[in-house]
């Protein structure tokens, strides 16, 4: 009989036991019943608010350990028992056969067990975003861990011959390969041993799989695991026939076999423990995976780069976990920058001259982290940091910068890795920049330069401006020596020949004569100009010395250069007294800081009727009331073809700890984006899709108070999903969510746009309305719950979006404000000296086709306050508004490196807002679904038990 018959026919034998006795369906039931419970009650599936199926794997390997050695206790227990393991053992079959077939049959009933709860992962895939990448590899590492504790339970029930001592024994032992790379273990043992133990330890394989990583490593333990005990199964089977044969070579060869194949399995497991290549990252966008933009940085360098991580042995346990996971992803620079990168790990504590270097050049301390075992509290100084170096440029990245906590309350603690590519990969683009700039700026600009000099003659320019032109034409000449002669200098008259090319300059620029006061009838030109094809970049005028020129150029220069750490001018109004919800000072400090990290964030009151010639974006958060001189320079910003983002409304929202208001706010920039076919409605949009709003309660429990957040329904925080989101647009299309609080509609003139590229970024739900009622306080029933009816048609609203292309000064045709004399009398003006080195003005009629207009319809949903409370409503920190700013800064600046990596962070598929109703139902639903499964598996197997019976019916009647 061929090998594959015995065993196919064992298999089946099994699995018909197994449905002949209640037992199959005691185990799928209880699996379906467990596993049920775990995801809804357990791990709270609709309170953590994540689509995705983590809760399903999360106690699989304790569960597995029982149902598997409950399932095997029988296997050769109840065989041995019986007698008829006499009969097994004097058949002329390999043992193998028997142990492969046994084997199978309880794998396939694990298999049946996993394919119920299929409509678990179906359920989140209808409520939301779910990424089948972790799920597929989920159920693969499910599969092989059952697997390998099933292997476990078949050896341990041939060792005896009662069920109950088979039962207790295999726990134990799945227990103990599952405890070894637990944390109760590896918290007991140093950085080192607890690697090794995780690498011994059943869980840590499984929890390494479930994440979307399906590593080869991780593969061939589990399949070296079951081959072991499957062999050490037959070995034990083997044994009981050697009294009958007493052939003392055979023995022998069966000891040496054994041993071998155990040594074999070890060996290997440690050899493929020094690969790291071997994977697959199965996640949707490689969320484990070096990206092409970290490959593209380092492709950048042409020195060795140091990455240097600092962990302590001894540390927190819920760092602890961590340190693996970042060292790996560490190493995999490395191995992608093909030597540029070097790696080094160290432990401070062994290593005390390399600590004092920590700790005085790079100013790397440790902290303090309160730590208890089972014998002790202690308190202990902990390291885990990375240090990213190239030549003398450092950056330094703490345990704050990578790691995110998810709280689900005060003793429930998610502690992971933020987005440490996406943290290392923005250290490395920081210090090679840094680098960079240090030397010649023209290395890092490819191709030929153009500086135009549209400049009047000596005899038509003020005294000051004759000097700064001969100052200039001498620091051009420092410029051209450093470029190589790749900087082409034209000094260019506009008066000259007839003025065509003033009028030239008028058309493509919108560059028109100056004059130094508002009486004066003398017109000159003094524009600057750096040009590289058609990219063009004017270059600002500020004191007229040579040192703000020359700064000025550098600015300019580096707009052509590849890299470099742009300049953001950041305009908001000052933060009002702290609330429940904000802490004391800036009202925007989170998304400065989020900012802050990538790009060079200044303040800028545009009080001086210009933008700073350093500015590569402006960027307006909440404008309040702008002069006309400020939007002067908003306006002429715009028009010199720079890029201006505002996030403002006709409504701006206070809070405190007792109270939330909404009041009417100026912005001064109504009028000016009217006038450029951008308008924003007075209105207020809801939508039953929505953020909860976390309101703090009061609840008395045993006399004690005590103060918890309840989410209340809230219309007025949007919650701007799938087809809300831009999938064309780079700014948007990686985002999976974004809140928009208290947002206004956004209406586009057809006419004025008829000329431009519009890209809507942001739209609400086809479930919003439009709302005039500025009580925005959640309006909670006597029921404790808010109910919010929708009034008037419901349609999508427009929210977020781009204007790009040729615009028309606001102030054509008129006279700058710079010209115009406050608080001075027409006397004091005709006996007044104008100062021409400070007071030059000119309006520049209209912008070149790279001049762009980024509008968001809302003053608060980047503000501290609805940061902070989004993060309350998600148990955690909230990134996701932040990221749209600074994928849409990384947008303007053509500069998106990061964009790919930024988004991958671990909270950011999040369920849609449901009543507790709908919850209720998909919950229950699900309940049924794993009934109808079983009845299903139930039917199917009493038909193929009648098919049998007919089939030996008709044999019997051959």
């Amino acid at each position: 009989m061929q090998p594959k018959n015995t065993i196919a026919r064992i298999a089946n034998k099994e699995i018909s036991l197994f449905f002949s006795s209640p037992i199959a369906y005691l185990f799928l039931a209880a699996f379906a019943g467990v596993t049920l419970f775990t995801f809804f009650w357990g791990e709270a599936f609709f309170a953590r608010n994540i689509a995705d199926v983590r809760p399903l794997f999360e106690w699989m390997p304790l569960l597995l350990i029982f149902l598997a050695s409950t399932l095997t206790m029988r296997m050769w227990s109840e065989e041995r028992r019986s007698g008829t393991l006499e009969y097994v053992l004097t058949q002329p079959v390999p043992l193998w056969h028997f142990v492969l077939g046994k084997f199978l049959g309880c794998v396939a009933l694990l298999v049946v067990a996993l394919v119920i709860t299929l409509p678990l992962p179906i359920t989140v895939a209808v409520l939301g975003d779910l990424d089948w990448g972790p799920v597929i590899a989920g159920y693969l590492a499910t599969l092989l861990l059952g697997a390998a504790y099933l292997s476990i339970g078949l050896f341990v029930s041939s060792r005896s011959d009662n069920q109950i001592v088979s039962l207790i024994t295999a726990v134990a032992l799945c227990g103990v390969f599952y405890l070894l790379g637990s944390k109760a273990i590896t918290d007991f043992f140093g950085t080192a041993a607890s690697e090794w133990l995780r690498l011994l330890g059943t869980g840590s394989r499984f929890e390494s799989i479930t994440r979307g990583v399906i590593d080869v490593r991780d593969l061939y333990y589990y399949l070296s695991l079951i081959l072991i005990f499957l062999a050490l199964n037959t070995f034990a089977l083997e044994r009981e026939r050697w009294a009958a044969t007493g052939n003392k070579q055979h023995h022998q060869g069966w000891h040496v076999l054994t041993g071998l194949l155990l040594v074999n399995a070890l060996g290997a497991n440690l050899w493929l423990g020094q690969i790291n290549s071997l994977r697959v990252d199965a996640t949707q966008g490689n969320q484990y995976s070096i990206s092409s933009a970290t490959e593209h940085y380092l492709n950048q360098l042409q020195e060795p780069l140091l990455i240097r991580g600092y962990f302590s042995s001894k540390t927190h346990p819920l760092l602890s976990p961590l340190v693996p996971q970042i060292r790996d992803l560490i190493k995999e620079y490395e191995i992608e920058s093909h030597g540029k990168v070097r790696v080094e790990f160290i432990d401070p504590a062994t290593n005390p001259e390399l600590e004092q270097e920590a700790n005085q050049k790079y100013a790397i301390q440790p902290v303090p982290f309160q730590i208890s075992d089972r014998y002790q509290a202690s308190v202990v100084n902990s390291y885990f940091n990375v240090l990213v170096q190239y030549g003398d440029e450092y950056q330094v990245l703490g345990f704050r910068d990578l790691i995110e906590v998810k709280t689900g309350g005060e003793a429930d603690l998610d502690v992971k890795l933020r987005n440490p590519e996406h943290d290392l990969t923005r250290a490395i683009k920081k210090v090679l920049h840094s680098y960079q700039a240090g030397g010649n700026l023209f290395d890092t600009v490819k191709g030929e330069l153009v500086f135009n000099a549209y400049v009047s003659t000596d005899s038509a320019l003020p005294q000051p401006l004759q000097e700064f032109k001969r100052a200039l034409e001498t620091e051009m000449k420092k410029q051209q020596e450093k470029s190589a002669n790749r900087l082409k200098v034209n000094f260019i008259d506009p008066a000259a020949d007839g003025g065509k090319v003033g009028e030239q300059i008028a058309q493509d620029y919108g560059f028109n004569p100056m004059a130094t006061s508002l009486l004066s009838n003398e017109r000159f030109y003094f524009y600057l100009t750096l040009a590289q094809g058609d990219q063009v970049v004017q270059i600002p005028l500020d004191d007229m010395s040579a040192a703000s020129f020359e700064r000025n150029f550098a600015s300019a220069l580096k707009r052509f250069a590849s890299g470099f750490t742009k300049t953001v001018a950041f305009v908001a109004p000052e933060a009002a007294m702290a609330s429940h919800y904000q802490a004391q000072g800036t009202q925007f400090g989170q998304l400065e800081q989020f900012l802050g990290a990538e790009l060079n964030v200044v303040r800028e009151d545009l009080g001086d009727g210009s933008v700073s010639g350093e500015a590569d974006v402006l960027f307006l958060a909440a404008p309040k009331a702008l002069n006309e001189k400020q939007l002067f320079a908003v306006d002429q910003f715009l028009m010199q073809g720079g890029t201006v983002i505002a996030a403002t409304s006709p409504y701006a929202a206070s809070l405190s700890q007792r109270s939330l208001s909404l009041q009417k706010q100026e912005s001064g920039l109504s009028a000016w984006l009217k006038h450029h076919g951008l308008s924003i409605d007075e209105k207020l949009v809801m939508d039953k899709q929505s953020v909860p709003f976390p309101l703090p309660v009061n609840r008395n429990i045993g006399g004690f108070s005590v103060q918890e957040m309840r989410m209340l329904d809230y219309p007025y925080f949007i919650d701007v999903r799938a087809d809300g989101l831009n999938a064309e647009s780079a700014i948007t299309n990686s985002l999976p969510q974004a809140t928009m609080a208290w947002a206004s509609p956004i209406v586009l003139d057809a006419d004025k746009q008829k000329s431009r590229k519009v890209t809507e970024l942001l739209r609400s739900s086809d479930q919003s309305w439009l709302s005039g009622d500025m009580n925005i306080a959640p309006q909670i029933t006597s029921e404790g719950i808010t109910r919010y009816l929708p009034s008037g048609e419901q349609k999508s609203q427009l929210l977020g979006v781009i204007s790009q292309g040729r615009f028309d000064s606001f102030f054509a045709g008129k006279e700058s404000p710079l010209l115009k004399k406050e608080n001075a009398d027409s006397t004091n003006e005709q006996n007044t000296q104008p100062d021409a080195s400070k007071n030059i003005g000119s309006v520049i009629q209209h912008s070149p086709d790279s001049a762009r207009i980024i509008l968001f319809s809302s003053n608060d949903f980047l503000s501290d306050p609805v940061v902070s409370m989004a993060g309350m409503a998600n148990g955690g920190q909230y990134l996701n508004s932040l990221q749209l700013m600074a994928n849409t800064f990384d947008w303007a600046l053509e500069d998106e490196g990061l964009m790919s990596i930024r988004a991958r962070s671990n909270f950011n598929r999040t369920l849609p807002t449901m009543e507790q109703s709908t919850q209720a139902f998909w919950e229950y639903l699900n309940y049924g679904l794993a009934l109808l499964a079983l009845a299903v598996v139930g039917f199917v197997q009493y038909r193929v038990k009648r098919a049998r019976e007919q089939q030996y019916r008709q044999w019997l009647a051959s």
